[in-house]
């Protein structure tokens, strides 16, 4: 019995199919049904139920499977521990970045970059979603780690985080809007909102499920008029009188640059937080956790005034 024949067998198993099982190994089908029968010919027993429209492992196919499972995952953790211990890495890393995030203050493509050119044959894969569907991916174990925005002030018990982004959430508005009454007002309370078409982020971001969380407290839902995915969006939309604009960290400085003022969303008080974030079981490949190492050093933490 060779390594190779418990892999074709478990292959096939999965995919149902002795074409599937050969797609999937880049090998001939042929040759894939060739080594299952000599597997049970060694065995003496037939391991695989061909007769359906779909293979099938027979009763002592499902005695061996997970026997075979536990041989392929004993080589591979083998094989995992001397390439830790030389310090090679290999695999496939998977990480997911929430939109914009990539052309933040931090520059996560270099850092990725520079991971490739020392780490050549690890494979990332990359995915830009909303917050929420990467969270969930990431405890599906589909992702290593996401750089996502987050709405709970702690996080759940099932995830770490390495806030990278806290930042007051502001109402951007024109320089004649009422908010800015009376004169040299630099907030305004969140319930002063209620009825305003708002210009936010979409659903599934971070900052929308803070707003939204926030106006529900304060016993209102928000009229959201237009929704963008890129924060400049939002304040040429507030710019052109079409609404408040709702985001985090806009100066006042940078709203003048665009003829807004900015004022900060007090009672209560909610901030806009971008993390890094992964299982708190922690990623399983030494590659996925190479790469965390190298986003945690290099995503300083950036806080505006006022942070927690």
């Amino acid at each position: 019995m060779e390594l190779r024949h418990l892999q074709y067998f478990v292959a096939v198993v999965e995919e149902a199919s002795f074409t599937r099982a050969a797609a999937r190994l880049h090998l001939a089908q042929p040759g894939v049904s060739a080594q299952i029968r000599q597997l049970e010919r060694e065995l003496g027993h037939r391991l695989l139920d061909r007769s359906g429209r779909r293979v099938t492992p027979t009763e002592m196919g499902r005695e061996m499977l997970p026997y075979a499972r536990a041989a392929l995952a004993a080589v591979e953790g083998a094989r995992r521990t001397a390439d830790e211990f030389t310090g090679l890495l290999r695999g496939q890393v998977t990480l997911g970045l929430v939109s914009g995030a990539a052309t933040h203050e931090f520059d996560v493509v270099s850092v990725i970059a520079d991971f490739h050119d020392a780490h050549p044959q690890v494979e990332i894969s990359l995915t830009e979603d909303s917050s929420d569907r990467m969270l969930a991916a990431l405890r599906r174990g589909e992702l290593d780690m996401a750089l996502l925005g987050i709405t709970e002030q702690e996080p759940p018990p099932d995830v770490r985080l390495h806030v990278v982004i806290d930042e007051p959430l502001v109402a951007a508005v024109a320089p004649d809007d009422p908010l800015l009454a009376p004169e040299g007002r630099t907030s305004v309370p969140l319930a002063e909102l209620a009825g305003r078409p708002l210009i936010c982020l979409p659903r599934g971001t971070g900052v929308r499920g803070v707003l939204d969380r926030a106006c529900a407290q304060a016993g209102f839902k928000p009229r959201i008029a237009f929704e963008a995915a890129a924060p400049p969006v939002l304040v040429r939309l507030a710019a052109r009188g079409l609404g408040v604009a709702v985001l985090p960290g806009l100066t006042d400085a940078q709203a003048a640059a665009v003829g807004l003022r900015a004022l900060e969303i007090t009672d209560p008080r909610s901030r806009g937080r971008i993390a890094l974030v992964w299982r708190s079981d922690g990623p399983a490949s030494p590659a996925a956790r190479a790469l965390l190492g190298r986003l945690r050093e290099a995503l300083t933490p950036v806080a505006s005034a006022g942070a927690a």
